[in-house]
């Protein structure tokens, strides 16, 4: 017996990732033919939607997602760090460096959970909580790389956050509506050979404990 669904809640969901995936934003038009509806229902969803301020309008009448979801990921926050300790604990751990997960707000990314190795004499002190911008270091340029079709299996940075720290992350892919990734940072020599294969391998781990 097939599930009964609701089509309203259906079109309305699909607006909103249709939105999150277009940091320009778009029109009432754009948005009718990214989820194929006519601009009728397009318009009494952001109506209803805009109420809850999950869609708001910019000054040229873009619509872009709204400052609600971020209420929202919020609660989901402490479920994904929930899930990511033992992968950036086995991580930190292997590589001695510091871990993080990373997540992108707008078009800041932010240090979600960070693990630190405990065997180390020293190592990179990271606070979860910290924003920069996604263009800025190998955390945000690995979520930006997520909107390429030929993105690299990690992304190397060295000095662009801090003055001598190196950086390599990888992408989260396969998670709709999620733009995250796995890295990890030091002041040490970077083995990219040795630890780019683990970074990426750590993103994909995590994409499965997510799905």
């Amino acid at each position: 017996m097939a599930t009964e669904t609701s089509q309203t809640l259906d079109r309305g969901l699909r607006a909103l990732l249709a939105l999150a995936g277009a940091p320009e934003g778009l029109t009432v038009t754009e948005l009718a033919a990214a989820i194929g509806v006519n601009r009728t229902v397009v318009y009494r969803l952001v109506a209803t939607l805009e109420q809850h301020a999950l869609v708001h309008r910019d000054r040229r009448g873009r619509l872009h997602v709204g400052l609600g979801l971020l209420h929202l990921g919020a609660a989901v926050q402490p479920v994904l760090r929930e899930v990511a300790a033992p992968v950036l604990r086995q991580l930190a751990e292997t590589s001695g460096c510091t871990a993080h997960l990373t997540v992108a707000e707008g078009e800041e990314a932010l240090a979600l959970a960070v693990v630190e190795p405990s065997w180390t004499d020293f190592h990179v002190s990271y606070r979860v909580g910290a924003r920069h911008p996604l263009g800025r270091g190998a955390a945000g340029k690995a979520i930006l790389s997520l909107r390429q079709t030929d993105a690299p299996a990690y992304v190397v940075t060295v000095g662009e956050l801090e003055a001598g720290a190196r950086g390599i992350a990888a992408g989260i892919r396969g998670t709709e509506g999620l733009e995250a990734s796995v890295g990890l940072v030091t002041l040490a020599d970077l083995d990219v050979e040795r630890l780019g294969p683990l970074v990426a391998a750590a993103a994909a781990e995590l994409a499965s404990r997510l799905g």
